[in-house]
């Protein structure tokens, strides 16, 4: 190594001599160039041109020991040089732009066309028209003045719109701006290893620049190009960039090109970063993806001329994404242009299905919108009939051509009433709402240790009904320490003092944990005066480190004597080795190799045990079990975890080992000691689990401990309590239990275990998948069981995804972790769960507030327009006034009550699960309850008004009328009354309190208030555009007198038990099945959602599928016999027949070539097929037996001739797996 150093620094100096830049020996394009070669070109590339990595390390002014010096100078040359490491993300949307998004809303549109067409009528005045034959509703205008104030009305529906407009346009705008404070949130929680200035540094991803040497360990997600300068058994997912799913294993002389956004999923190393940012091989993509958007919309620009063209380009470009979404999967969070809702681009994973939520409001939504389209098509068609009929009919009044202005104007007043109702009716404010909500939770949360990856992940956490918690960090501190020990044959209960230890067994064990710790693990002094000194990295081994500097010796002496570039092998630590070994090679040829692991496997691996004369005595299974029963178990009893440390030497006599056979080399170990050790449960789990189990949530540990470990935690932390009756199992029993004869997962056997399963120790991250898979596709219980998973391990990936909610530790967790969950605790801590949990069924209720406030105010509003249109020809509530009514209820009580803060009350009642209504019949009761005394009280006040206070009717008033006191009363006390209902709707439940904590949320009290204080400005100085007068103080105290009634009327409404009122229906169900339409089916199926659709079609499936397999089992001991014969002898493989589909296509089996009309299923199997239930009995294709044979007899045809079969056909007899071993288990 450091001859080539000296070599390379010395020819790099020649290449720098002849080279154009004074700066580095190498340009950015020859980086970016050696960069775009795989594999062995790579390797050939680096030795013709370089020479080594050393040499390109020179090259590029760096140390592959000692990295960058990382002054200042330095930084800026090669941020000048070589880039950032920056994706520049897309540009925001402009707030104009959000504005003609909001405008696109088909009911403005249509509001202001009818304001237009008012406006430029009432500004048309014929000179010579009497108002007078045109019928009474259009004389009696006394005011000249009055009559041209016509066009007010128009002007002021066209400035109501642009309020509107306006605020969807600021909230789309701030809810952008909350993305990106996320997204840069993210940017700033992702750190990397690197080495500057021989200091190992955690710097910005976006910090990382060309020349770093990084550090490289699992579960990292590679954020820059590099080349390998040093790797141990690295293997790294290339899926995002190739589409390859298998690991490719990165050596110095195979392939050391390592790329951006690929994931390390075994090993560690150090690499050398080659290129960054925009130059990077993902980088490149992303820029030429920002490019193709860039010129489409310059193409559109240029206009029609080139539109095939275009369309052939978009075609290209959207194939061309459509595979790059393929592969940003994994991308580091750094490089992931905004798209333009300002959310990450969001890589094309399978997601889960459309939130629940989600899919219930927009049922809702469309099913009111329809409902008050066709209320405001009633109301138009009544007016204009009843306006034609009382001038034509009843006046009996000739159509005069001069005339038709006045008619038009009628008919576009009318129009525009009709409008307005649909605008009242549609509740455009639902998704505000929930964006709202969301978006208020987000920003909560975040201070409740969550970082919220995907919006929807908050609203879906309130429905969990079970958690599956990792043990160690979860529940755990993650904060180990070695308490009890195995050493020289004695069992000690604390850490021994190191003179009580044979020199040479406490030399072996000080080498063997110095060594075999990642070089990355260490201990540091504590941050603050006599604090605990502090862990970084892998907390295990960081205990074992403890250990030693326990026993009063350094690891780092042992470390400066044997720096990671002589280790010869590491083999790391992974789930299914569940141990971790290091090789040593010394002067003489030997080898010497130290392992650390799970006790129980690696003890079964050791065949010899050093004694307390320090020597290494025979290690028998008997000493093994009792080893096993003395130390290990009273140990795990006590929940700690047990490591194993042994080591083994090769002596050189035996000539060089296979290292790649690891079964030969990690036997013959000779044991060392065996450590417990502690990591205490969080003191404030138990409380949070106990919450969750209060709440209808069932908390399950997975873990890879012991199962004594495990069962001890679980029992600290509450999931087990004592004389509970719950299973506890290991992953090898799960695996046992749930998997068929043939080795098949069956939903049934999981359905057995789950319901009770409450630890799963052992587990692999197959098992955890399979679980997790497991209980969402269940359908023992009622309702679809809604699973939230936590992870740390790169290992977890796949169960994260598949989870409803994917938990992954900030602390603790790996890249790779991170970008498949859905939260981020950023505290690592259980609790915090429990706080997600509060706040996503906080979201579902304040949903459930806002629709119970707004679905009263529709129906009224619709009811009142409607039928006051009918009857006085006119609406008592003007387009201006339901505009600002439509404003009230929908913008400003989405923000009142989507922003109520979440109670521990939330954690008291049982998850609402997926298919609960979103309007419960309670809710249902206080719609109907106040939705009654608000008609009661307006229709008293417009058809009796005048006599009850004393005023001019208002009623029939014509065209251009000035506005009425009758109708401004109207309109204040229905605006009050909503106001004083907005009270009311801060409890959904019933209860009876409702100022209850209603000064914890001080944004309501300030738009109750401000509401208030806007409706008096417009009430008092609105004036002829609001269609108001102003009210005396006595009229002010009626109308605050009949709103604040609603919060007594409330009180009495709640009295009304809602079992009694049987006729109550609940609304804003999930959709369901038979309800989707095919085609979305089809994309469902595309996109792997776990859906209703799995659910009411899984027992099909099943039968299907068990029908097809004991097809398949049969077929495939006919074709047994028929090999010998078979003209395709030769041109099968075994595999072609393991799957049904192969065996369906395959020419000898073609099942249809026999009787293509005869159905698979027989409708007798049921009866005589002895299978364990129902969902079992299956059946095979009658193309085998005669029509009117059943299965048993097609079978017993069969067998016989196995029999007598020749003998190369069955001479093994029926071993697991065969055709006739499978044949006899379905039989």
């Amino acid at each position: 190594m450091a001859n080539n150093s000296f070599r390379s620094s010395k020819r790099g100096g020649q290449a720098e001599a002849n080279h154009s830049g004074p700066e580095f020996g190498c340009s950015l394009k020859e980086l970016r160039a050696l960069m775009e070669l795989k594999g062995p070109e790579g390797v050939s590339h680096i030795q013709d041109v370089y020479g080594d990595v050393g040499a390109l390390c020179a090259k590029l002014r760096t140390s592959p020991v000692n990295g960058l010096d990382g002054t200042p100078e330095d930084i800026a040359r090669r941020r000048e040089e070589f880039g950032q490491n920056l994706i520049p993300p897309k540009k925001p949307k402009t707030f104009l732009h959000l504005v003609w998004e909001a405008l696109q809303d088909v009911t403005l549109i249509i509001l202001e066309v009818a304001a237009v067409i008012s406006l430029s009528l009432s500004l048309y005045n014929p000179p010579d028209t009497r108002t007078e034959n045109c019928g009474r509703a259009a004389g009696g205008v006394e005011d000249e003045g009055e009559a041209e104030a016509g066009w007010i009305e128009g002007a002021a529906i066209l400035l109501s719109v642009v309020c509107v407009v306006l605020v969807t346009a600021f909230n789309d705008w701030s809810k952008e701006k909350q993305f990106r404070g996320l997204q840069s949130r993210i940017e700033q929680e992702q750190r990397f290893s690197v080495v500057r200035g021989g200091q190992l540094l955690h710097v910005l991803v976006s910090e990382i620049l060309v020349g770093d040497v990084a550090q490289v360990k699992y579960g990292d997600l590679l954020p820059a190009d590099g080349v390998l300068i040093q790797g141990n058994d690295l293997k790294v997912d290339e899926s995002s960039l190739t589409g390859e799913s298998d690991h490719v294993k990165k050596t110095l002389d195979k392939d050391p090109m390592l790329l951006a956004g690929t994931h390390v999923m075994e090993g560690s190393g150090k690499m050398l970063v080659t290129a960054v940012g925009v130059n990077s091989q993902t980088g490149i993509i992303f820029t030429l993806l920002g490019a193709a958007d860039q010129e489409e919309d310059d193409e559109e620009e240029k206009g029609k001329k080139e539109k095939k063209k275009e369309e052939k380009k978009k075609e290209r470009e959207r194939k061309k994404k459509e595979k790059k979404d393929k592969s940003k999967d994994g991308v580091a969070v750094e490089m992931q242009p905004l798209n333009d809702d300002g959310e990450k681009k969001k890589p094309n994973l399978p997601k889960k299905e459309k939130s629940v939520l989600q899919g219930k409001l927009t049922k809702l939504a469309v099913q009111i919108g329809k409902a008050g389209l066709f209320m405001s098509g009633i109301t138009v068609i009544i007016l204009i009939s009843l306006f034609v009929v009382d001038t034509f009919w009843v006046q009996g009044l000739p159509w005069v051509s001069e005339c038709v202005p006045v008619y038009i104007q009628f008919f576009v007043k009318f129009f525009i009433i009709g409008v307005t109702v649909l605008v009242v009716a549609v509740p455009e404010g639902l998704p505000l709402a929930v964006t709202i909500s969301l978006a208020y939770s987000v920003k909560k949360m975040m201070k409740d240790n969550n970082l919220v990856r995907h919006l929807d992940a908050c609203e879906t956490m309130g429905n969990a009904t079970a958690i599956c918690s990792d043990k160690t960090g979860t529940l755990t501190m993650n904060r180990m320490t070695v308490v009890q020990a195995y050493l020289a044959g004695r069992h000690y209960r604390t850490v021994p003092e190191p003179d009580l230890i044979p020199p040479r067994v406490l030399d072996l064990l000080l080498l063997g944990i110095g060594v075999n710790c990642a070089y990355t693990t260490k201990i540091m002094p504590p941050e603050k005066e006599g604090g605990l000194p502090r862990q970084v990295g892998n907390k295990t081994e960081c205990a074992l480190l403890g250990f030693s500097l326990d026993l009063h010796r350094d690891y780092q002496a042992v470390r400066n004597q044997i720096p990671e570039e002589r280790l010869f092998k590491v083999y790391t630590f992974n789930s299914v080795r569940k141990s971790m070994s290091t090789v040593l090679r010394n002067a003489d040829g030997s080898y010497q190799m130290f392992s650390k692991g799970a006790s129980e496997i690696l003890l079964k691996k050791c065949c010899t045990i050093l004694t307390a004369s320090g020597e290494a005595k025979a290690f028998k299974p008997r000493d093994r079990d009792e080893v096993m029963q003395q130390v290990v178990e009273p140990m795990a009893s006590e929940g700690l975890r047990t490591i194993c440390l042994a080591y083994r030497d090769f002596p050189p006599a035996d000539g060089e080992p296979d290292w790649d056979n690891e079964a030969d080399i990690l036997t013959a170990l000779t044991c060392v000691c065996v450590v417990g050790i502690e990591d205490p449960v969080r003191p404030e789990v138990p409380d949070a689990i106990r919450k969750c189990q209060r709440a209808g949530i069932t908390v399950r540990m997975v873990t890879g401990d012991n199962i004594n470990t495990a069962r001890a935690i679980a029992t600290k932390c509450g999931i087990l309590n004592p004389g509970d009756d719950f299973l506890c199992m290991e992953g090898r029993e799960f695996n046992r239990r749930i998997r068929n004869e043939l080795s098949e997962i069956e939903q049934e056997r999981i359905d057995k275990i789950w319901p009770k399963l409450r630890v799963l120790a052992r587990s692999s991250p197959t098992d955890k998948h399979t679980l997790v898979k497991g209980i969402i596709d269940s359908t023992v219980l009622e309702q679809r069981q809604v699973v939230a998973v936590t992870g740390d391990g790169t290992n977890d990936g796949p169960a994260l995804k598949k989870a409803d909610v994917g938990f992954a530790m900030g602390i603790a967790g790996t890249d790779v972790a991170k970008e498949a969950s859905d939260i981020i605790l950023t505290d690592d801590n259980f609790s915090s769960i429990v706080k997600a949990v509060m706040w996503g069924r906080n979201v579902y209720d304040s949903i459930s507030k806002f629709l119970q406030f707004q679905l009263t105010v529709n129906v009224v509003a619709v009811i009142v327009a409607f039928t006051g249109a009918c009857i006085t020809q006119d609406s008592p509530l003007k387009a201006v006034q339901m505009l600002w009514v439509n404003l009230i209820m929908d913008t400003l009580a989405s923000l009142a009550l989507a922003t109520e803060p979440p109670t521990e009350a939330l954690l008291l009642r049982k998850p609402y699960g997926r298919n609960k209504p979103l309007i419960s019949r309670t809710m249902m009761k206080n719609i109907l309850g106040h939705g009654v005394y608000q008609l009661i009280t307006i229709f008293t006040l417009l058809f009796a008004g005048e006599k009850l206070l004393n005023i001019d009717c208002g009623r029939n008033a014509p065209l251009h009328a000035p506005p009425s006191e009758h109708y401004t009363i109207v309109f204040n006390t229905f605006v009050l009354m909503q106001l004083f209902n907005e009270i009311n709707a801060r409890k959904i439940h019933g209860e009876r309190n409702v100022f209850d904590g209603i000064f914890n949320n001080p944004i309501f009290c300030s738009i109750v208030l401000s509401t208030f204080i806007i409706q008096f400005v417009i009430v008092q100085f609105g004036g002829k555009p609001f269609s108001c007068v102003s009210l005396s103080v006595d009229q002010w105290l009626w109308c605050v007198f009949l709103g604040f009634g609603s919060l007594l009327w409330g009180q009495l409404v709640s009295t009304i038990p809602t079992s009694r009122l049987k006729f109550l229906k609940t609304a804003g169900h999930g959709t369901q099945q038979e309800e989707i339409p095919e085609e979305e089916l089809d994309e469902m199926d595309d996109l792997d959602e776990i859906d209703h659709a799995e659910m009411e079609l899984r027992r099909g499936q099943v039968l299907w599928c068990r029908g097809l397999n004991r097809i398949q089992t049969q077929i495939r001991v006919v074709n047994a016999f028929r090999d010998t014969m078979s003209p395709y002898e030769g041109l099968e493989t075994p595999e072609s027949r393991s799957s049904i589909h192969n065996f369906m296509t395959h020419p000898e089996f073609r099942i249809e070539d026999s009787e293509p009309h005869i159905p698979l299923i027989d409708d007798n199997d049921g009866d005589d097929d002895d299978a364990p239930t129902k969902r079992n009995s299956m059946a095979t294709p009658h193309s085998l037996a005669s029509p009117n044979q059943n299965n048993n007899n097609a079978l017993e045809r069969i067998l016989p001739l196995h029999l007598g079969a020749p003998p190369h056909a069955s001479s093994s007899g029926p071993c697991p797996g065969s055709p006739l071993h499978s044949l006899e288990t379905s039989l």
